[in-house]
């Protein structure tokens, strides 16, 4: 799998396939298929082998502090591979690292206090967050496109007539407003006290 990473890096997600790892590798696709049975699956191996770089929680910290931290984390490192990031969203990994991952945020919302299945299903919901807002993140490349459709953006909101748009002319600023991290961070504060305090359906 470390070479499946290496590529990943080198070359991005799009040119992982099967067929170019078996080219690396020095040997043909078919002897792959004993291990993976398609890109689809190699890319949630290359996921699962990537979350094993999010590590621990940390041992200082409220719990929710350290959720954070951990969740940051696994944010941050989707947001290093772009192709990866927009993969997660649909990817359904199932290896050691994903299984330690899942097993460190239940524990934290264990220690918090939250009952087992509000925290089953937070779990999901706070790596959807992460998991979006790194991919959104990955399609902002800093690109004169990126910055014209941003400056168009913002021209719109705050060009809103407070007649038709009352309430987008009283907080375009706000709506725009905020560092990506200060962002990141109240998403996830907010989910946090949200799934603290939301009964599941029976």
């Amino acid at each position: 799998m470390a070479t499946a990473v290496a590529v990943l890096r080198a070359e991005g997600l799009e040119k992982l396939t099967m067929r170019r790892l078996a080219q690396e590798l020095d040997t043909g696709p078919a002897s792959l298929y004993v291990y993976v049975r398609n890109t689809a699956e190699l890319h949630a191996a290359v996921l699962d082998e990537l979350l094993g770089t999010v590590g621990p929680a940390p041992a200082e910290g409220s719990w929710r502090r350290r959720l954070e931290q951990v969740l940051t984390a696994y944010t941050a490192m989707l947001m290093e591979h772009p192709g990866l990031a927009r993969s997660a969203l649909t990817a359904r990994p199932s290896g050691p690292h994903y299984l330690n991952l899942i097993e460190t945020l239940l524990g934290l919302l264990d220690e918090g206090g939250v009952a087992p299945d509000r925290a089953a299903w937070g779990v999901d919901l706070l790596l959807q967050h992460a998991t979006a807002t790194a991919a959104e993140h990955s399609a902002h490349d800093g690109s004169a496109t990126d910055r014209a459709e941003w400056d168009a953006l913002a021209h719109a909101l705050h060009s809103a007539s407070d007649r038709t748009h009352p309430h987008i002319a009283a907080l375009a600023g706000p709506l725009l407003s905020g560092a990506p991290e200060d962002r990141l961070s109240w998403g996830f504060q907010t989910l946090i006290n949200g799934i603290e305090r939301t009964s599941v359906p029976e």
